[in-house]
């Protein structure tokens, strides 16, 4: 037990320091411990997932309860999450039962992470480790979202996505434009619309056929 509480203390301060690390408004530890919603939603994750994989029943689920109830931010006690994972702002976040979440993942607000159909079996995205997820993203059904991926806001996806790749739109498509400053970070103000991007090349050929047509 003692082992446990300290393994908890060890992921709390490393949930702390990784704030500090991707919010530059992060300024005090009074301010991260008492105004940070995403930080209290994780903590009380953390218990009511331990709690859910001792088995018991009922009390993992009316803490996730009472917890979107107060933060907004919505966390089966079921899924797996990693270290270091950060939630900015948090507001309308809803991760579901089989989500799998690897190490150092930040996520924004209006993110699902959602399932489809009414099965039991694995029905949650699974993210690799350093993956970004932008505000009001999507992330559906039992696919792989790869390392060091980074998905733009407003985005649906709902097919895998490869390692190092950035995926946009409604569906989510991979684009190769570079839209990560030099820490990783996306640049949400520079996401590209690869549909908007497909039909500038076709307005392109259509006049470089009237041309020769001419």
């Amino acid at each position: 037990m003692l082992s446990v509480l300290k393994r908890g203390i060890t992921k709390v301060k490393e949930d702390i320091k990784v704030i500090y690390d991707n919010d530059p408004a992060a300024t005090n530890l009074a301010e991260v411990i008492l105004c940070y919603p995403g930080l209290h939603a994780l903590i009380a994750y953390r218990f009511a997932h331990r709690l859910y994989k001792w088995g018991i029943p009922l009390v993992p689920r009316i803490i996730s309860y009472l917890t979107r109830i107060v933060t907004g931010i919505e966390i089966h006690p079921g899924a797996r999450i990693g270290r270091r994972f950060f939630i900015d702002h948090g507001e309308g976040v809803v991760i579901g039962e089989t989500t799998i979440i690897g190490d150092d993942v930040l996520i924004y607000q209006q993110v699902t992470l959602g399932g489809t159909g009414k099965g039991k079996n694995k029905r949650h995205p699974t993210l690799g480790n350093n993956v970004i997820v932008g505000a009001g993203a999507k992330v559906l059904g039992d696919i792989k979202i790869g390392n060091f991926v980074r998905v733009g806001a407003g985005s649906v996806v709902i097919e895998d996505v490869p390692d190092y790749s950035t995926v946009v739109g409604v569906p989510g498509r991979v684009v190769h434009r570079t839209i990560v400053d030099e820490q990783g970070n996306l640049m949400h103000n520079r996401i590209p619309d690869p549909v908007k991007c497909d039909i500038n090349k076709l307005k392109a050929e259509v006049e470089i056929l009237k041309e020769k047509v001419k």
